[in-house]
């Protein structure tokens, strides 16, 4: 099954220009209504069941189903449909094509791996599914808290997943999770020239900071993983005061921990109150809370994984090279559909500018990315 490279490149363009801005995000983004609608058409076109899940107001995910002639295993092919902000981008929705780079906000991350499985199902349709189920899955708000997903697997089973985001032809088969806690020191107002009356809510968080710092440097480094690296933590944004002659009676600090494989929210959460208390420590009567704001788990799935060789082999069937199998850091929704029972590999297309004000996706990726999904189905769904 050879995919068209000039319908590749087609419907890619009409993704990309397609905004899709997650409106959590980005206040008045256009959210994901018009880019489901045009998947959805795509989908009915080639032949596919089709459903559409409101998922939050005028955020739909899409649901495709293509089953075979005879029961079979059921493989789910995953993406997200929602982009950051376009902001500071020259022609964020062109869909230039410069040789073989497809320019655009979503190029990369990820609707050039949208338009992998849109092709791949194409593929599948078009030759036949003897066995089994191919159920292609377009999903919303990856961007921010992943409802798409969390929806998606209230609702859908599978035996395998692939998602498609953006991995250069190789396997990801571990990514980190991440937590993020807000952090808050009590103070007490006053005004400024009244010392024995106040307590500086900010001079305090300081002294959660020097914790924090201390944990960052000297803990976490201790901590890793053979295809991540360490475990992470940084301080994302403070805020308090309430004017220059007056002792601030709260200060609150957003931090993010980023998660390897075999960390658990409730030890993260038991690090942070360790360090207020190491901080009470160094600033006797410091009062301090911690609170979880999101926390969305790491993912690993085993390198000799059912679905983590057939895919090596398709891969190796469709470009006669044989793919790593790689960690990434940032946070995908193949953690929800792992922690719901599914196993779940991170492969697609190559490119650059994920978040960026240049994004571009390799445009032959994208072909080999839609052969290899078209060929992992029919081996997948086929097996006993």
């Amino acid at each position: 099954m050879r995919a068209d490279r000039a319908r590749v490149v087609r419907l890619l363009q009409a993704l990309v220009a397609t905004e899709s801005v997650n409106p959590s995000l980005v206040p008045g983004g256009a959210g994901e209504r018009a880019i489901a609608e045009l998947i959805a058409a795509e989908c009915l076109a080639m032949g596919l069941e089709v459903r559409v899940d409101e998922v939050a107001p005028n955020r739909p995910n899409v649901i495709a189903r293509l089953v075979g002639r005879r029961a079979g295993p059921r493989l789910l092919l995953c993406g997200h449909t929602d982009t950051v902000s376009a902001a500071g981008m020259a022609e964020p929705f062109s869909g230039r094509v410069d040789g073989d780079r497809l320019y655009g906000r979503g190029a990369y991350d990820m609707k050039g791996g949208v338009a992998a499985i849109l092709e791949a199902a194409r593929l599948v349709a078009g030759a036949g599914l003897p066995a089994g189920e191919l159920v292609a899955a377009f999903v919303v708000d990856e961007e921010y808290a992943s409802l798409g997903a969390a929806d998606l697997v209230s609702r859908e089973r599978a035996d395998a997943a692939v998602i498609a985001e953006p991995t250069a032809l190789d396997l990801c088969v571990a990514h980190k999770g991440f937590l993020w806690a807000r952090l808050e020191t009590a103070g007490r107002a006053a005004h400024g020239s009244r010392y024995d009356a106040g307590d500086d809510a900010i001079t305090r968080m300081g002294h959660v900071l020097v914790a924090l710092d201390r944990l960052e440097r000297e803990v976490l480094p201790q901590r890793t993983h053979p295809l991540l690296g360490r475990a992470s933590l940084h301080a994302a944004t403070i805020e308090g005061g309430l004017g220059w002659s007056t002792y601030p009676d709260r200060c609150v600090l957003a931090v993010e921990r980023r998660l390897l494989p075999g960390e658990r929210d409730a030890d993260v959460l038991a690090e942070l109150e360790a360090v207020l208390r190491q901080a009470a420590e160094r600033s006797p009567g410091l009062q301090g809370s911690v609170a979880v704001v999101m926390s969305r788990p790491p993912f690993e799935i085993a390198r000799d994984a059912p679905v983590v060789r057939a895919l090596v082999a398709s891969v190796q069937a469709a470009g006669g090279r044989t793919p790593r199998l790689v960690g990434e850091h940032p946070w995908f929704d193949a953690a929800l559909l792992g922690a719901a029972g599914v196993p779940t590999v991170i492969f697609g297309p190559a490119g650059a500018g994920a978040h960026a004000a240049e994004e571009w996706v390799d445009v032959p990726s994208v072909v080999t990315c839609a052969e290899v999904l078209a060929d992992l189905t029919r081996r997948w769904c086929a097996a006993t």
